[in-house]
C-alpha cells in the first residue's frame, strides 16, 4: 500500500512534467487544430452582405473533452501494462541477488538517460531508447488529423508506446512486485497521480512557449538523476553493500571492520546456549538501527511486527542468504552461528528502502 501510495505521490509531483515532455505534443497538436476549428464561422454564406465575421473565441470548455479522453485512455493502458509486467514478474521469481543486479542495472539506465537530457556529452545518447521511425511518423500523423473523439483516445493509448524516464522507473517497480494486481495498482496510481497536471498544462499548451517547455525538461531530467541514483542505492541495499546512501545516512560508518567470514551454518545442534536479541519492525525502518550482538556465540535474533503495513515486513539478509515475508503483527526467530568479533551483517528490505546492521563484538 505505501508503495502504491509513493507511485501516486510521484505522479502527481513530478511525473506530470515528466510526460508532458515526451508525450505533451501529441495532445497539443490535436488540441492546436480543435482551436483552429472552433475560431472559424460555422456557415459563412448565412452572413449579411457587406458583413465581416465576427472572431468567435474558442470554446474552452469544448478543449476539455479531448484531454479528458485522452487521460483516461492513457490511465486504462498503463493499468492494463502494469497487470501484463506483474504478471511477467509473478513467472520469474528474482531472488534477491537477481533484483539487486535488475535495480543497480536500472539506476545506471536512469542516470545514464537523465545526463543525456541535460546534453552532458554525446557519449550519453547511448542511452536513448526510442520508438521505432515508422511508429513515430504513424502516431504524430495521426495527432495531426482533425479532432475528435476517437483520436484522442487512440493517442492516450498509444502513449505507452513512448514513456518518459519516470514511467520507466515505473514500469520497473510493477515488474519487480511479481504481483499482476499489485503491478496493475502501482502504474494505475502513478498515471492518476500524473493526470492533474497533465491536464492543466495540456489545457493550456497552446500557450507555452520553447523557453518554459526548456524548463520543464531540465526540471524532469533533474528527477530522472535523482530516482536513478535512488535505485543505484537501492540495488547496493540488496546486495548486502556495506557501502550506501542510506547506510550512511543512518549512521553506520563504513569503515566498520568488516574483513571477518560471515559463518552460514545453521545446525540446530550446534546453537545450544544462545543470546537473544529483539529487532522491532516498524513501518519506516527497523529499531534498532544497528543491533550489537556478542560475538563468539550463535545468536538468536527475534523480528517483531505490530501493525506493520509497509515493504519493511520483507527481510532480506543477503549475508545469510536468508529471507522473510511477515505477517503485519508477527514475530520470527532467526538462529545465527556463533561469529567472529569485527563481523557486521547488513540487512534490508526486499525493496531497499530500509536498512539495518548486526554488529558482532
Amino acid at each position: 500500500m505505501e508503495n502504491i501510495l509513493l507511485a501516486f505521490i510521484t505522479g502527481l509531483t513530478t511525473g506530470g512534467l515528466s510526460c508532458l515532455a515526451v508525450q505533451g505534443g501529441l495532445l497539443a497538436s490535436s488540441l492546436a487544430n480543435q482551436i483552429e476549428k472552433d475560431i472559424q464561422p460555422s456557415d459563412k454564406s448565412r452572413l449579411p452582405r457587406n458583413k465581416k465575421p465576427i472572431p468567435v473565441q474558442p470554446n474552452r470548455s469544448g478543449m476539455s473533452t479531448p484531454i479528458l479522453l485522452f487521460l483516461g485512455a492513457k490511465i486504462l493502458a498503463y493499468t492494463l501494462l502494469g497487470l501484463l509486467l506483474g504478471s511477467i514478474g509473478s513467472m520469474f521469481q528474482l531472488s534477491p541477488a537477481a533484483r539487486a543486479v535488475l535495480q543497480f542495472a536500472i539506476g545506471i539506465f536512469m542516470v545514464g538517460s537523465a545526463l543525456r537530457m541535460l546534453n552532458v556529452h554525446p557519449i550519453f545518447r547511448v542511452f536513448a531508447i526510442e520508438t521505432p521511425a515508422f511508429l513515430r511518423r504513424r502516431i504524430r500523423k495521426t495527432a495531426a488529423s482533425n479532432v475528435n473523439y476517437s483520436t484522442p483516445i487512440l493517442l492516450g493509448l498509444l502513449t505507452v508506446l513512448i514513456p518518459c524516464g519516470i514511467t520507466q522507473a515505473m514500469m520497473a517497480a510493477a515488474l519487480s512486485t511479481a504481483d499482476p494486481a499489485t503491478g496493475a495498482a502501482l502504474m494505475f496510481a502513478f498515471t492518476l497521480g500524473t493526470s492533474p497536471v497533465f491536464f492543466a498544462v495540456a489545457y493550456f499548451a497552446t500557450r507555452l512557449g520553447e523557453k518554459l517547455e526548456k524548463y520543464f525538461l531540465r526540471f524532469a531530467a533533474v528527477v530522472v538523476l535523482l530516482l536513478g541514483l535512488f535505485a543505484i542505492d537501492t540495488g547496493l541495499n540488496l546486495a548486502g553493500s556495506p557501502v550506501s546512501f542510506t547506510r550512511l545516512v543512518n549512521g553506520f560508518s563504513a569503515a566498520t571492520p568488516s574483513t571477518a567470514t560471515v559463518q552460514q551454518e545453521n545446525n540446530p545442534a550446534v546453537i545450544q546456549e544462545s543470546t537473544a536479541l529483539t529487532i522491532e519492525i516498524k513501518n519506516n525502518g527497523y529499531e534498532p538501527n544497528v543491533l550489537r550482538a556478542p560475538a563468539g556465540v550463535p545468536v538468536k535474533i527475534k523480528l517483531v511486527s505490530k501493525d506493520v503495513f509497509s515493504c519493511s515486513l520483507s527481510i532480506v539478509i543477503p549475508a545469510l542468504k536468508y529471507s522473510v515475508n511477515m505477517m503485519p503483527s508477527d514475530e520470527v526467530i532467526i538462529d545465527i552461528p556463533a561469529q567472529a568479533a569485527g563481523t557486521h551483517i547488513p540487512y534490508a528490505c526486499s525493496m531497499g528502502m530500509y536498512t539495518g546492521d548486526i554488529l558482532f563484538e
